[in-house]
């Protein structure tokens, strides 16, 4: 399936049935008196996030959604039935935003969280509200009120653990593969991820949710390559796996390029916890090794695990540190509420 991480969807609510002008007709009755019952509400329209779902594909294919109309009012003092709702399902992670692509309306990050993003048109009134002591025969009865219509976007934002970056060819997608059931691209060639990738990992009896993101080049929170649409897959996690290639001519250069860039993208991204690895050290001797090593940790302020995703050299220190990390996150974290009581409205 293809990943699919933003979409924009046109929604309308459906409008309120009109209210129906009628009277009673009934034998040995002379002066039966108005019964045109009320017009139905309008369906809504709602999102929700519901589990199963780990991409916004539907939305490539259907970008339309109305809700039914409501019933139109009957004679005998008959309200029509109150239209269909419609609601869009998402995985969770997914915001929506207004037709700006800037304002958001509401983020989804559980399972079960439920939002209204238009309100159906209420019904109109039939004659009969319009009663009175001096117009007791009222031949006139209310439209429906119009749906809302709007433009939004759905924009998903992975929910993850912990969240691997760096530049391209790190070995960012081979550590994946190794140590998740997740099978992304993987070649003895340059190139970089196109779409994010998620996987489960597991040590020592713990497991938490791995994302991958493409690598990221200087200049991408400014556009540059991919750029920076694919960071905000990692806004979410609690902590964050930053791969140098042992293969880089200056690790240190390259470490101080994604620390800029996630500087400038903001969001937090460059406060969480960080763990460093220099990664491909099986393609160095040990001296080599030792030598770019070194020259990371003077950039960094500490010394980085040494890691091959291949040998798995430095897999399971690497995970434990991250499962280390990611236990101190749940445990700070407060208590949620539930997502259908603070969303719904």
């Amino acid at each position: 399936m293809k990943f699919l991480d933003q979409a924009k969807v046109y929604i309308r609510s459906g409008d309120g049935g009109a209210g129906a002008v009628s009277f009673r007709r009934e034998k040995f009755i002379e002066f039966g008196g108005p019964d045109g019952g009320d017009g139905g509400r309008g369906g809504d329209v709602w999102v929700e996030a519901v589990d199963g779902l780990n991409t916004l594909i539907d939305y490539r294919y259907q970008q339309h959604f109305k809700a039914k109309t409501g019933v139109h009012g009957m004679g005998r003092n008959m309200t029509g039935a109150r239209g269909a709702d419609v609601t869009l399902k998402v995985p969770a992670g997914t915001q929506v935003y207004e037709d700006d692509n800037e304002t958001l309306i509401c983020d989804l990050t559980e399972v079960g969280q439920k939002f209204r993003l238009a309100a159906g048109g209420n019904g109109g009134f039939g004659n009969q509200r319009f009663k009175t002591s001096t117009n007791q025969a009222p031949r006139r009865a209310n439209p429906g009120q119009p749906g809302e219509e709007r433009i939004i976007w759905l924009r998903l934002k992975l929910i993850a653990d912990a969240g691997l970056v760096g530049l391209p060819n790190a070995g960012k997608s081979t550590f994946l593969a190794a140590v998740t059931a997740a099978k992304p691209k993987i070649a003895d060639y340059p190139f970089t991820t196109l779409h994010p990738g998620l996987g489960v990992a597991r040590i020592d009896g713990r497991e938490f949710v791995l994302a991958d993101i493409p690598g990221l080049i200087e200049g991408a929170h400014e556009g540059v390559g991919i750029g920076d649409r694919f960071l905000g897959h990692v806004e979410r996690t609690r902590v964050l796996l930053h791969l140098v290639s042992a293969q880089e001519e200056s690790p240190a250069k390259a470490y101080k390029t994604v620390r800029a860039e996630l500087a400038a993208y903001g969001n937090g991204l460059d406060e969480k916890p960080e763990i460093l690895a220099l990664s491909q050290v099986d393609t160095l001797d040990a001296a080599a090794a030792k030598k770019k090593a070194a020259s990371l940790k003077r950039a960094a302020g500490r010394a980085p695990l040494m890691l091959s995703a291949v040998s798995g050299e430095g897999v399971e220190a690497v995970l434990r540190a991250l499962i280390a990390e990611v236990h101190t996150a749940r445990e700070a974290a407060p208590e949620v509420t539930s997502g259908e009581a603070r969303w719904q409205k």
